[in-house]
């Protein structure tokens, strides 16, 4: 007698269940005794020989200010207080927080600006560190979206799309390209600790319909920054050995009747985090950093948590082969109070972010890591509510500003400009698509040609849209 189940997986499924199964089994029977093989990712190589082999992201949350840091205008300090012209504004879609305003005024910066590097950018007061690596940034002054909305907006540049669910770039990258460590994770996620701002969601770094082994790690600015690595009280090494071993003997047991990827990815998930146990202290250990190093970063980055310490974090995990690594700092959505918020946020940003690409430079590292600094979309022209002492930006997505550094773009330039009045792009408009396109072209991949077949359809990060922007590319 036997099941129907069985029947299916015996004749059914017959040589094409063994070779899947075969796939899918990469780890020894005895994981304490094997020496663990690297995950290669779905595309086995690149397409090409990638200018970068890894990426930090810096994400500023909440919508910076391109024209109070990156995009002088000096039109707006002229006509300060003027309305914004409606050949200007056009039909575009206002949020509601602005839409309802009797009159939207334009409001000039109150920082002052200078140029900097070869190429002449021109940045705010609020950024010296940031200019003093004029020369080693590409400065996109043209990034557009469709999103008016925090939520939609940060998952459009995390995911590919304003709806949430699909994969995020750190799984995509890690499903396609696999792992250069396999000791530690090959997408990691850090949050500044103690900002408010918009919510961030799991989604953001989520793996969607891939595996779930390429989602992000998120790690905690605590005593265990992984939750649930430690063993628990009583429990010695050994015996946490033995028991994912036998673990693993029942999982295969299952796989071997139910052949679902699944159950190797819960394998993958526990031989990982018994590898980590090792790994993620070593990593995260700082003390062996020398004295300079530290003060390059900045006064916080001894303080678990700040901006500071998660720059340094992630070029440790960088140097450790930890292929996408996130950091999020939020705050940045100043609907008011720009003129005393925004001053803080780039205290808490531009030493640790400059130092993050020089520190990088001078140990040979940021040839082939690319560095990325940007938030969801810019902010109005025109003041939020009444023009004051205090006054405050609303959302805008017409044109706003990201930098890039290392992984073969070109170093100390500027890329796209906008209208005089900062509202529109009026030369070289950079989309999402296309940034998400450029992305993997630096790192060897034809957006077009990394794919997983879903629900009947193949989906891409870069969806049915996108294009190589050359003009950054080196």
């Amino acid at each position: 007698m036997i099941t129907r189940r069985d029947v299916l997986n015996r004749f059914g499924m017959g040589l094409g269940g063994v070779a899947l199964a075969e796939m899918l089994m990469k780890e020894q029977a005895q994981g304490a005794a094997a020496a663990p093989s690297l995950d290669l990712g779905s595309l086995g190589s690149t397409h090409w020989q990638p200018k970068a082999k890894r990426i930090i992201y810096l994400f500023m949350s909440g919508g910076p200010s391109h024209l109070d840091l990156y995009d002088h205008k000096p039109l707006l300090n002229q006509r300060h207080g003027e309305q914004l012209p409606d050949s200007v504004r056009g039909t575009q879609r206002l949020t509601g927080m602005s839409g309802n305003q009797s009159s939207i005024p334009m409001v000039g910066s109150p920082f002052k600006f200078t140029q900097h590097g070869q190429a002449g950018g021109w940045f705010s007061e609020l950024l010296p560190h940031t200019a003093g690596i004029a020369d080693d940034i590409t400065v996109i002054r043209s990034m557009f979206t469709e999103s008016i909305n925090h939520g939609p907006g940060v998952t459009f540049f995390q995911t590919g799309s304003q709806i949430a669910g699909r994969p995020s770039m750190g799984a995509w990258l890690s499903y396609g390209l696999g792992a250069d460590n396999s000791n530690l994770p090959s997408f990691t996620v850090l949050i500044t600790k103690g900002k408010g701002g918009q919510p961030l969601g799991s989604h953001l770094w989520g793996s969607g319909f891939l595996p779930t082994k390429h989602q992000g790690v998120l790690f905690r600015a605590a005593k265990d920054p992984v939750l649930y690595l430690g063993n628990p009280d009583g429990i010695s090494t050994a015996s946490r050995r033995l028991m994912l071993d036998r673990l693993k003997d029942l999982h295969e047991h299952q796989f071997a009747g139910t052949p679902d990827v699944e159950i190797q990815n819960r394998i993958d998930h526990y031989e990982m985090a018994y590898r980590m146990q090792s790994s993620i202290p070593e990593a995260t250990d700082i003390s062996d950093e020398p004295q300079h190093v530290l003060d390059m970063y900045g006064p916080d980055v001894k303080t678990p948590g700040t901006f500071a310490a998660n720059c340094l974090q992630a070029r440790r995990l960088a140097e450790r082969g930890v292929r996408f690594i996130q950091l999020y700092h939020q705050d940045w959505d100043h609907h008011s109070g720009l003129p005393n918020a925004l001053p803080k946020l780039c205290q808490e940003t531009d030493q640790a972010s400059a130092a993050l690409v020089t520190d990088l430079k001078q140990r040979g590292l940021l040839d082939d890591t690319l560095v990325v600094w940007g938030g969801e979309f810019g902010r109005t022209n025109y003041c939020q509510g009444k023009i004051q002492e205090n006054f405050g930006r609303d959302h805008h997505p017409r044109c706003f500003t990201s930098w890039m550094a290392g992984g073969g773009v070109k170093a100390g330039s500027v890329y796209g400009e906008t209208d005089e009045f900062g509202y529109n792009v009026a030369k070289d408009g950079l989309h999402i698509h296309d940034f998400h396109a450029t992305i993997l072209h630096l790192l060897g991949i034809d957006h077009e040609r990394l794919t997983y077949k879903f629900q009947g359809r193949r989906y891409r990060l870069t969806d049915v849209h996108g294009h190589l922007v050359k003009g950054i590319v080196a």
